[in-house]
């Protein structure tokens, strides 16, 4: 049985919540996988970007009461553990690390790209490792970067959504085919879960019961309405800026940013319990979890020498549908006193994730469920030798 450690401190109100759900959501998403979606199925890449911030709201008010409920560090990890099972838990921890440390590493391979393409990994590690440094100086101040981070991001977006049309119409639509629109629903849903950060900072939260649900809701209207006219954006043609572009790379920063502060605290969660080295649990004398962060940047950085975008961003979809199921499962658990919506709401929630993961490539699954199998027998193994 692992130590009791302390308690984070509580230093996020409600508009630092919101920053660090848009920052992780106005990243990779909107500036990449939009423009990708949008080439492939044109006008539908609307219908997309509806359906997911729809599917999105679901699981981001079924994760608000959860994290409401239980306001630690960890997510559905957490939740997992408390309502469902230790290894459902132990599954969705697992999951949260490997999609959002690949997701984390494609971002960075994204900014190695715009520095260097011949040299791309190696910024890629460069860069995981500044903002990492950032980081390890404390919450407080890394939201003080993010807040920079994420007006830059929002200008680059809204002169793109006010840019004049150019010649890049899509005037002959992509023929519409049902699973190439509800695979790009799937992405989209992807994009949006970066307000999974604000349920993951729990314990850091000001009054979680009232602010999580709060900044979660504003997070996701906000970031519907730059999605939505970024995608009519591309569809007349609109001309990217030089600020977007510019925009585009300092969002990744913020992404690479919000990612490894998010995981640092699930790895936290899930050394308190045991099932990874205690040594994660550690706290330094500012009260940051500084093993976990460290641990977190190492763990990015070792992915970063993948190379691969693409491959990377779908493993993420994968893994994060399943997680989010899982979310939506522990949400079906919680009594009437800790229910904030109703009960209809995880149903519809769990059923969406589970039907728009069917739509992800089954080599992907593949390699997701091997994974599983390897993290559960690794979990068991540590059990047994503890």
């Amino acid at each position: 049985m692992a130590k009791p450690t302390a308690a984070l401190k509580r230093t996020a109100d409600v508009k630092g919540a919101v920053f660090l759900g848009l920052g992780s959501i106005l990243g990779t998403g909107v500036f990449v996988i939009l423009a990708m979606v949008t080439a492939q199925v044109g006008d539908w890449a609307l219908l997309a970007v509806g359906v997911g911030a729809i599917v999105a709201t679901f699981n981001g008010l079924n994760s608000a009461q959860l994290a409401a409920a239980y306001p630690v560090s960890g997510g559905a990890y957490e939740y997992g553990y408390r309502l469902l099972h230790p290894y459902a838990g132990f599954t969705a921890g697992l999951l949260f690390l490997l999609a959002k440390s690949a997701s984390a590493a494609t971002a960075a391979l994204a900014i190695g790209t715009f520095f260097r393409p011949e040299f791309h990994v190696a910024f890629a590690v460069i860069a995981v490792l500044v903002v990492t440094a950032v980081i390890v100086f404390g919450l407080r101040r890394s939201n003080q970067v993010n807040a920079g981070i994420l007006t830059i991001t929002i200008a680059g977006l809204l002169s793109l959504i006010f840019a004049p049309a150019g010649d890049l119409v899509i005037e002959d639509q992509p023929p519409f085919e049902l699973a190439n629109v509800l695979q790009a629903c799937a992405l989209i849903f992807v994009a949006y879960t970066g307000y999974g950060r604000i349920a993951t900072m729990g314990e850091e939260i000001i009054e979680p019961r009232k602010n999580i649900p709060k900044a979660m809701i504003i997070t996701l209207l906000v970031s519907a309405a730059l999605y939505a006219g970024v995608a009519l954006a591309w569809l007349r043609g609109a001309v990217p800026t030089q600020l977007f572009e510019v925009a585009g790379y300092v969002a990744l920063i913020g992404v690479l940013l919000n990612l490894i502060l998010g995981l640092s605290r699930v790895l936290l969660a899930m050394a308190r319990r045991g099932d990874v080295a205690h040594f994660f649990s550690k706290l330094d004398k500012n009260g940051e979890p500084l093993a976990a962060i460290l641990g977190i940047g190492g763990l990015v950085a070792l992915l970063c020498l993948l190379g691969d975008i693409k491959l990377a961003w779908s493993f993420s979809a994968c893994t994060v549908l399943i997680y989010y199921a899982i979310m939506n499962a522990a949400a079906l658990k919680l009594t009437p006193e800790q229910r904030m919506y109703p009960k209809w709401l995880a149903w519809v929630g769990l059923a969406s994730c589970l039907f728009l993961a069917f739509w992800v490539p089954m080599f992907i699954w593949g390699v997701t469920l091997v994974c599983i199998g390897a993290g559960m027998i690794l979990r068991w193994t540590i059990t047994k030798l503890s």
